[in-house]
């Protein structure tokens, strides 16, 4: 997956400073998050009924 060709947005729960900061890119098969402060890092990827199971995780708290 190249990760130049994925439209990456800065989730709603980054930091307004600049810190703290994460990038997602959706594609048909996974979800894609990386550290906006050096995109040059690999990324990490999760297909989509792992994400799902993840952000139920997180929103019981």
């Amino acid at each position: 997956m190249n990760t130049t060709e994925l439209a990456w947005f800065k989730s709603s729960y980054s930091g307004s400073q600049g810190d703290s900061c994460v990038e997602v890119a959706v594609t048909e098969v996974a979800i894609c998050v990386r550290d906006s402060k050096d995109v040059m890092l690999p990324h990490f990827s999760v297909d989509l009924a792992g994400w799902t199971r993840f952000v139920r995780y997180v929103a019981r708290g």
